[in-house]
């Protein structure tokens, strides 16, 4: 359970305490969650040494997720061997056991075509070794300033979730492709502005609740919480790991009250189900 990036100014004062500054926001965020989902290696490229800085405000258990870089999924539209190299080439690789689900968020334009789809699903490495080999494979703007080691957890697998946002990716042809390779659909909550399905794809779960009413924008209802604590609940039963991001993240500090809440609600589902069992 998280949130979807940290750095938000109107968050001060309505979720961070004022004395928490700018620097201490991800070490509170990891007192108070289990996880987070990192927006800005979406839009630019970091350096390792920022990665390294993130791992060490945080708990051992605490996990990263990691949103993949706009320009790969909506530049060059999954294409290439080095815009995919120099992502994983980036730092990202220094979370290392820390390092959870890779989020690949498509843009609304780009339609499935089997031969695309196969062709991504193919590079996209099974584990955290198989990312330190794909990550040597960068162009020359990586060179003196990337990380192709994790310093630990190398054998561990290496998860990928997909959001889409073109129907056609909801095919039953797209859908068996993502089962094929084990990557997760992502189930995406976009106030019905892009494709919404909580079909399973992997033996995982990814959840990003964008807004019910407004993107980005609002509270969620306590209904609305409570449907999304019962779904969660029975995958979690059935045996999945569930990551949940709350991406409601403007105007308001509405995200993390919201996540704290979901969070009661699926603990309160499952302690009430082992106690009827």
């Amino acid at each position: 359970m998280g949130v979807s990036g940290w750095v938000y100014p109107h968050w001060s004062g309505s979720y961070f305490p004022e004395d928490v500054s700018l620097a201490r926001r991800l070490a509170y965020i990891g007192r108070h969650f289990s996880s987070v989902e990192i927006n800005g290696t979406f839009y630019s490229m970091k350096r390792p040494n920022v990665f390294e800085q993130w791992r060490a405000e945080v708990p051992p258990s605490f996990v990263f997720a990691v949103k993949a870089s706009r320009y790969y999924t909506h530049m060059v539209k999954l294409k290439g061997i080095a815009p995919i190299a120099n992502f994983f080439a980036q730092g990202l690789l220094r979370l290392g056991a820390q390092l959870g689900p890779i989020l690949w968020q498509l843009p609304p334009m780009l339609r499935f075509t089997p031969e695309r789809a196969r062709a991504f699903f193919e590079v996209l490495p099974k584990d955290v070794k198989a990312a330190e080999r794909l990550a040597r494979r960068h162009d020359h703007r990586l060179v003196g300033r990337c990380a192709l080691r994790a310093p630990d957890g190398r054998d561990r697998p290496l998860r990928h979730a997909l959001e889409v946002r073109d129907t056609s990716w909801l095919s039953e042809e797209s859908l068996d492709l993502m089962r094929e390779h084990g990557v997760a659909l992502v189930a995406a909550d976009t106030a019905g502005r892009h494709p919404r399905s909580e079909i399973r794809t992997a033996d995982f779960a990814y959840v990003r609740l964008h807004g019910a009413r407004r993107l980005y924008v609002g509270h969620y209802t306590d209904s609305e919480l409570d449907a999304w604590a019962t779904t969660a609940a029975g995958w979690m039963r059935a045996g999945s790991d569930v990551y949940v991001y709350f991406d409601n993240t403007d105007e308001i500090a509405a995200a993390p009250f919201d996540a704290q809440t979901l969070d009661v609600k699926i603990a309160e589902k499952m302690k009430r189900r082992r106690a009827a069992s």
